[in-house]
């Protein structure tokens, strides 16, 4: 068998495409004036924003597809320990980022306080999980774990708590295994929508993005390959649909209809990636987001430690970031454009430190 490809580009651009848009959404110059699109769901619901996570963690899922192989041609040992490393330090990585800057008022801030869970948290599980159980129960047992897992955690919500801010399982089951101080608190009380229990469901993103890069590989890229995983991706959506009337589409509760409705949304973007630039060959307009998807962990967490120090300074009153994103973007776009064009700032600077990068032929891999 010819040695595969390190992966293919329409999956690259499509990694760099959902860094791209995180950044944005994760830095608008003003929460009260976003546009709609970019904002997350309040509860119940679906917007563009509540897209991009899930996103990540199926193409997560597309990288391992290429990796894995490799990991387990060094022999059982090797790849547990190959998995347990990368998915530690991925890990770490995100609690020491919410530690950051680590001193407050000249004193070391608490650890008692730092939040335990996040996104890299939520990455850094998904990939260990599947991971092993793709390993260790091949494609049908991931099916199998993704059905169970699915409609479990719909049993587990039903059986533990409701459907509200206020009662659900996966609060109740994070404030008794960590404690509030642990928790995100961005929602006016203690949640973490990246919490313990709804990391179940979310494994299953991983497994999708997985199967779907494994399955381009071993069928090619051509018309009957993409359009069967269009089809596929449409019956997710039309399932996600249906159970939406019973078990809502929820971001921050990670319900299994968003599950479904997010990886049949991915197997309906990633098919028109691939026919676009793998196939028609149409690359002329694909370096910008190559430049993110070479060095996706790194430029992302670029991203957040740039915000975090713009939080921190002071501009008199304010911290650097408002006076920013209100003196200079606001005050010449206005409210809604000035807060899209600060968000784009942050963007833009990040991808300047990605082409740096890549013109130098730095990769920094986990």
């Amino acid at each position: 068998m010819q040695e595969l490809k390190n992966r293919y580009l329409s999956l690259d651009v499509f990694r760099g495409m959902d860094v791209a848009l995180m950044i944005i959404v994760n830095s608008p110059g003003s929460w009260t004036t976003t546009y709609s699109p970019l904002t997350h769901a309040d509860w119940h619901g679906f917007t563009l924003t509540d897209l991009v996570f899930p996103t990540f963690l199926f193409v997560v899922g597309n990288s391992m597809s290429f990796a894995l192989p490799k990991y387990e041609s060094m022999g059982d040992g090797e790849f547990l320990k190959k998995i347990f490393k990368r998915s530690l330090i991925i890990f770490l990585l995100g609690f020491f980022m919410y530690w950051f800057p680590f001193f407050e008022n000249g004193h070391l801030k608490p650890l008692s306080e730092t939040r335990i869970f996040g996104v890299l948290q939520r990455i850094a599980l998904c990939y260990f999980f599947a991971s092993l159980i793709i390993h260790y129960f091949k494609v049908k047992g991931a099916l199998i774990f993704s059905l169970i897992a699915l409609v479990l955690y719909r049993v587990l919500l039903g059986a533990f708590g409701d459907l509200s801010l206020e009662g659900n399982a996966v609060m109740k089951l994070d404030a008794f295994l960590i404690g509030e101080n642990h928790m995100y608190h961005g929602d006016g009380i203690a949640f973490d929508p990246e919490g313990l229990l709804s990391t179940l469901p979310s494994i299953v993103n991983v497994i999708a993005g997985y199967l779907a890069g494994l399955y381009l590989q071993k069928n090619g890229q051509n018309y009957e390959t993409l359009a069967k995983m269009m089809m596929v991706g449409c019956a997710l959506v039309f399932m996600a649909l249906w159970w939406d009337l019973f078990f809502p589409i929820n971001k921050k509760l990670w319900t299994s209809s968003f599950v479904l409705h997010t990886v049949g949304i991915d197997l309906l973007v990633l098919p028109i990636l691939v026919f676009i630039i793998d196939i028609a060959k149409k690359t002329k307009w694909t370096y910008f987001f190559e430049v993110f998807g070479k060095n996706t962990l790194f430029i992302y967490l670029v991203s957040e430690v740039f915000v975090i120090l713009l939080f921190t300074f002071k501009v008199g009153e304010q911290s650097a970031y408002s006076w920013i994103a209100s003196t200079i973007f606001g005050a010449t776009l206005g409210g809604y454009n000035g807060s899209l064009g600060f968000a784009l700032w942050i963007m833009l600077t990040c991808w300047a430190v990605g082409y740096f990068m890549d013109k130098k032929k730095v990769y920094v891999k986990v």
